[in-house]
């Protein structure tokens, strides 16, 4: 029974049998309807602990973190949007091929098999939850995945989560013309400042790298200057504005909980969108 062996019993007499059914009839009726519960579940009464920061799932395994929905009569959709869920899971070969001569290209610091897509649930700045792609380093998956479900549910507003379009320096004469603010990694490009593009990678071609609402959290010279004009609002940062990030708030406190730093605590020039493992 139950993979449990138990003594074996000699049997009642005759005469006290007829007594023990009874009394078990009587048990039975005065016992309510009984809640079944699995082997794995907690015990009754009890909450169950909360996973670790790092107990996420790898390689397309499954969600993490899956908090009940709101209303049980919710569709399997809806359920899915009113919780955090995300994934990590190698580079579908659709997206490799896409990459390829684009985001990525061969000499670029690390490979395509040392990447990771990430997909996961985000508030965007009309209040609705969304879900959107990231890559990064396959070595940061966890941890970046841990981040952002912080971040959802604090409901902090992210205006778009996607993929890093290519890099091409001439496209710096549109950046101060566009609206676009996409949260992104990875991307093998050369360092970028409101000067114009370095010649070195940036973190970010290293998928050690995370730029967060970059409109809203703009790149500022140490003079104060800003390459796009639809950031200019935001340069002042005593201003609390839907998607700014300000020093010592959840976005920063979680990223350092990584162990990540944050470029608005750069010396000469602020890169307040820039969050990254090495600190450049």
């Amino acid at each position: 029974m139950d993979g449990t062996l138990w003594a074996m019993r000699s049997r009642p007499t005759a005469r006290v049998l007829p007594l023990l059914l009874v009394a078990a009839v009587a048990v039975a009726c005065s016992r309510g309807p009984e809640t079944r519960t699995g082997s794995t579940g907690p015990t009754p009464g009890t909450e169950a602990s909360p996973p670790s920061p790092t107990a996420t799932q790898s390689a397309g395994a499954g969600d993490v973190d899956e908090t009940p929905a709101s209303s049980p009569s919710a569709s399997p959709a809806e359920a899915e949007r009113a919780r955090f869920a995300g994934r990590i899971s190698p580079l579908p070969a659709s997206l490799a091929n896409e990459m390829r001569g684009t985001t990525w290209r061969p000499g670029c610091p690390v490979p395509l098999s040392g990447l990771r897509l990430l997909r996961f649930n985000y508030v965007g700045f009309d209040g609705e939850i969304k879900r959107g792609p990231m890559v990064v380093n396959a070595g940061v998956a966890e941890d970046v995945l841990w981040v952002f479900k912080r971040l959802f549910e604090a409901e902090l507003p992210i205006k778009r989560v996607g993929l890093a379009r290519e890099f091409k320096e001439s496209r710096l004469e549109e950046d101060p013309h566009t609206r676009r603010s996409v949260t992104a990694s990875f991307n093998c490009r050369v360092v970028v400042t409101p000067a114009g593009a370095g010649t070195t990678f940036s973190q970010h071609a290293y998928g050690l790298a995370v730029d967060i609402n970059p409109l809203q959290n703009p790149y500022v010279s140490s003079d104060g200057w800003v390459r796009n004009r639809f950031a200019r609002p935001y340069v002042d940062r005593s201003r609390d504005l839907i998607g700014m990030i300000h020093d010592g708030d959840l976005v920063v406190r979680s990223f350092a909980a990584i162990g990540w730093e944050w470029g608005g605590r750069w010396s000469s020039g602020k890169d307040y969108m820039h969050f990254s493992l090495t600190g450049r």
